[in-house]
């Protein structure tokens, strides 16, 4: 559960978030390298592991990038963390944060396994 001192953060988060996306036109414009999750074709991706905040500017596209990579076939590990905000994981004493940090060690050993 986000308090209220979190909450008026992650409302402050969503806000520079929303800001900085909305830059992101004129900066895609100057560079000819596109990010994954803008690409029309997905097919031949490595397997991917996505992670978003419940209170998060980019949870609505990590979770359809999620759904675009599955939908070709590449396989994905989605995690949506209920209660946490963007950027939340830099609060290391958190529980949740331990977990997040846990998990995703977890996922690049198996990663580097392979």
């Amino acid at each position: 559960m986000v308090g209220p001192a979190l909450h008026r953060y992650a409302l402050h988060d969503a806000r520079q978030g929303r800001r900085i996306l909305a830059a992101l036109p004129g900066l895609r414009a100057r560079h000819a390298v596109r990010p994954p999750a803008r690409a029309d074709d997905l097919s031949g991706l490595p397997p991917a592991y996505i992670t978003s905040a419940e209170f998060d500017p980019n949870r609505d596209e990590a979770i359809g990038y999620a759904q675009r990579l599955l939908q070709v076939g590449v396989p994905v590990e989605l995690h949506q963390w209920p209660g946490t905000f963007h950027g939340s994981q830099a609060i290391l004493s958190a529980e949740v944060s331990q977990r997040q940090t846990a998990e995703l060690g977890a996922a690049l050993r198996r990663a580097l396994a392979d």
